[in-house]
């Protein structure tokens, strides 16, 4: 008698790109690392790193050259019409559809970790053509053409009750309810590699990394990292050095972006010789060893991973209200939390205490490495799985209900004829 063999469910994840060098990418590597042996999963993105691509199958979509606007809509059409051709010519039928962020229309499930519709409120007066020199407003248009894009796909995905919804904070879910009308949305909290990120590591690099970035015994490093230094609260960062020039402190702002407009901030606030701009490095618990604090007075963050893995390190961290990662910090226990991220004495006389009081920094850097151990990928991907069952089990009931009632409307047209 032969056996009937229980295929595995069929996933389709659809991301533009995927990699470990970038917060959405990250969780979504480590979210199919974790699944990868349970379902079939495949993958349509234009660029795919970090993954086993010995357990899953990518279906490369190209990568149109040219303005980030055009290669979006691009992609957005292309990975649409490539599914429908493996659905139509290669006879690839998912289970299930997932997409970080409004990537696609047909998403099951939709894990929302930056929300475009706050981003811009946020950045609306930057935005106008009348703030910026002429020659800048060919990058403004762009950006402000693919702002309004990416907030119209949000409502029209998000805005979707057939949809699943997944958010990183209760931050996000509160704003989703807020502009979308959905509750009840599950909320992940970001795993943690804690074999990177720890206090032995961190500890067995601080010599070397220090030396690197030329920091003296009596120097004390903050660090920022991450992209926007607006959002991410440079600026009440400058105003609060510019409030603690009789202490010897350096300044590190991780990034990737162009940073000759901070730079303009930094020399009109005189402080060139305090704040120095980094390259991203793909070790970054490198520079997580450097320093003595991570300050991250973001004015909107879903959630930020690098404060969660400066903890992890034992470094304690400094994080506005605003952002999502601060749920996870008792205040005055583990981090200090900003209430507003645009108060720069505040900000200025928590990094006082901290630099002052070493007995403060080293218990603050204790707890906060303690209170991560429970923030890990297994744990992460262990409660995205229950939320993909339950979906699938959804579907499969809903689809027997359509099948039920097709079976029953041909049993009535027959007894009619």
């Amino acid at each position: 008698m032969r056996v009937a063999v229980k295929r595995k469910f069929r996933l389709a994840f659809v991301s533009p790109f995927l990699d470990k060098h970038h917060g959405t990418e990250r969780r979504v590597v480590e979210w199919i690392s974790y699944l990868a042996d349970t379902y079939e999963i495949h993958i349509y993105s234009q660029r795919v790193e970090g993954v086993d691509l010995s357990k899953v199958v990518w279906h490369r979509i190209p990568k149109l050259p040219g303005p980030h606007l055009f290669d979006f809509i691009w992609w957005f059409a292309a990975n649409h019409v490539r599914r429908w051709f493996d659905w139509r010519f290669r006879d690839l039928r998912y289970d299930l559809v997932f997409s970080p962020g409004a990537n696609c229309l047909d998403a099951d499930v939709v894990s929302v970790h930056i929300l475009f519709s706050e981003y811009v409120r946020e950045v609306r007066e930057r935005l106008r053509l009348a703030r910026n020199a002429p020659w800048l407003w060919p990058r403004v248009l762009h950006r402000r053409l693919y702002y309004s894009l990416a907030v119209f796909l949000e409502r029209r995905v998000y805005g979707d009750p057939r949809k699943t919804l997944i958010v990183i904070s209760q931050a996000a879910a509160a704003l989703l309810e807020k502009l979308c009308g959905r509750g009840g949305i599950p909320v992940l909290y970001a795993g943690i590699d804690h074999e990177t990120f720890n206090t032995e590591r961190r500890a067995a690099l601080r010599r070397i990394a220090r030396a690197k970035l030329e920091l003296s015994p009596d120097q004390f490093a903050l660090l920022l990292a991450g992209n926007d230094w607006r959002n991410k609260g440079v600026p009440a960062l400058l105003e609060a050095l510019e409030q603690l020039r009789e202490l010897p402190i350096q300044l590190f702002v991780v990034s990737r972006e162009d940073s000759s407009e901070c730079l303009d901030l930094v020399k009109e606030k005189r402080l060139e010789d305090r704040v120095h701009f980094l390259a991203p490095r793909s070790d970054i618990e490198f520079y997580y060893a450097a320093a003595d604090v991570y300050t991250g007075p973001s004015l909107q963050d879903a959630y930020a991973m690098p404060p969660a893995e400066a903890m992890a390190c034992g470094l304690p961290v400094i994080v506005s209200a605003s952002a999502g990662v601060s749920e996870i910090i008792t205040d005055g226990t583990d981090g200090l939390i900003l209430s507003d991220p645009k108060d720069a004495p505040a900000l200025a006389a928590m990094i006082r205490r901290l630099s002052e009081d070493e007995a403060f920094r080293t218990r603050l850097g204790e707890r906060a490495a303690v209170t991560t151990q429970k923030y890990t990928w297994e744990r992460n991907g262990q409660e995205l799985a229950a939320i993909l069952e339950d979906v699938l089990r959804r579907k499969a009931s809903s689809a027997a209900e359509t099948l039920e009632g097709k079976a029953m409307k041909a049993r009535n047209i027959s007894r009619r004829s």
